[in-house]
């Protein structure tokens, strides 16, 4: 490490206080976690304690830290090329493996990938093929779904508290509730799609009821608008299957693809035919262009993720629900209302808010890294990395349990 102003040791007494004065913050009370290093289920900080990541950067180290093979496909794409011209031009050898694979694996017409940077880049993408396409301007998202951060993806978000601070946003933007199918009359001959996820994810796990997403995608055929599913969370086997689409029997016309993509590194994709994707090429000719987008180290690492999860007849995503299971068992206590989940995305909601911020600081300081949700203020996520095992499991079960007697011993 080049350090010109200040030593390696000056550099590593500071770094707290550097990190608050030199890097952007996103609220006034990060966590603060040194990390020194990361390997398997573990995080560990520069003092060598152990964390155990029962939250997988918010789903994205569906492998954990560091797996080996994702580690040997970097190591092996960095001794041939990097960047080159990444997007649209170029043929990258992992490019073309990586899309026919996961048609292959998908095996539904959703056959083309066009490669981004990440889930928000994504979103932002189908809102332009879906106008694009249908040259329809109205857009449908759901209430209480997050789907990124830019000005795009920040209008389908539906708490007006937050989202007028940035107008103003982009037009034509409607929200339907989740689960309602009294809604669905809203998607109309105006619409040009609806975003949706798979589960709600930041609402609290809220899984789709009664067939409710092919309801969805039966209205959208009836009025010509396209269904845009959200998988940047639910994707890659957290919900115990491959894909959430897949756990509830139909095809979107669009899937949206990142997080536990990459293996920890930043990839997205867009998911759709051929023929729909090659809408961008045309009235107008690169109708999106990305310069790092499917970049040949992402991809190689996204490659090596999938080879895993499609091993041995996808037996490590098939291991998912014997986990949720086992989790629902022994998670047990008087202050846990109840635990909803979705395979290994899952909200344990407290039967009092005022003990959440206890119980994930305290678990944090056990050695467990849990988090909130967005939507959801009596609630803490739990979304370790599937290849979590029984005894860790059990480790980290008995971490929360133990918060949660401090939790509740603080209001007696």
């Amino acid at each position: 490490m080049a350090l010109s102003l200040v030593s390696l040791k000056e550099f590593q007494m500071n770094l707290r206080s550097l990190f608050l004065q030199h890097v952007g913050q996103t609220s006034v009370m990060p966590m603060m976690l040194e990390v020194a290093k990361a390997e398997g289920m573990y995080i560990y900080d520069q003092d060598g304690k152990a964390f155990l990541d029962l939250n997988s950067g918010i789903s994205v180290s569906s492998l954990g830290h560091r797996h080996p093979k994702v580690v040997d496909a970097i190591t092996d794409q960095l001794g041939k090329h990097m960047h080159t011209m990444v997007y649209g031009e170029h043929i990258h050898t992992p490019q073309v493996l990586y899309a026919s694979t996961l048609a292959k694996a998908l095996d539904n017409g959703l056959d083309a990938v066009y490669y981004v940077n990440c889930g928000t880049e994504a979103v932002e993408v189908a809102m332009k093929l879906a106008r694009r396409a249908t040259g329809r301007r109205q857009i449908l998202s759901c209430k209480n779904a997050y789907h990124g951060s830019t000005m795009g993806a920040e209008a389908l978000r539906s708490d007006y508290e937050f989202t007028r601070t940035f107008f103003p946003s982009i037009p034509d933007v409607d929200h339907i509730t989740f689960n309602d199918e009294s809604d669905l009359e809203n998607i109309t001959h105006k619409t040009a799609c609806i975003i949706l996820e798979g589960v709600q994810a930041e609402a609290g796990i809220r899984s789709p009821k009664d067939d409710y997403l092919i309801k969805v995608r039966q209205r959208c055929d009836e009025v010509g608008a396209l269904m845009i599913l959200d998988e940047i969370q639910t994707g890659f086997g957290r919900t115990g299957h491959l894909f959430a689409h897949k756990k509830y029997g139909f095809v979107p016309d669009v899937l949206l693809i990142a997080k536990g993509m990459g293996g920890g590194m930043p990839i997205g994709g867009v998911v759709a035919s051929k023929n729909l994707l090659d809408t961008f090429t045309k009235k107008p000719a690169l109708g999106h262009i990305t310069t790092f987008g499917g970049h040949p180290v992402c991809v190689a690492a996204a490659m090596a993720t999938l080879d895993v999860l499609l091993a041995d007849d996808q037996s490590l995503v098939q291991s998912v629900l014997e986990k949720e299971k086992l989790i629902h068992e022994l998670l047990v206590h008087e202050i846990i209302q109840e635990i909803r989940s979705d395979g290994l995305m899952m909200a344990v909601e407290l039967t009092k808010r005022k003990y959440l911020k206890h119980v994930v600081e305290k678990t944090i300081s056990n050695g467990a890294l849990i988090d909130f949700f967005l939507f959801d203020d009596r609630s803490f996520r739990l979304a370790p990395p599937l290849i979590i095992t029984e005894q860790q499991i059990r480790e980290g079960v008995d971490k929360i349990l133990s918060a949660c007697d401090y939790a509740k011993a603080q209001y007696r």
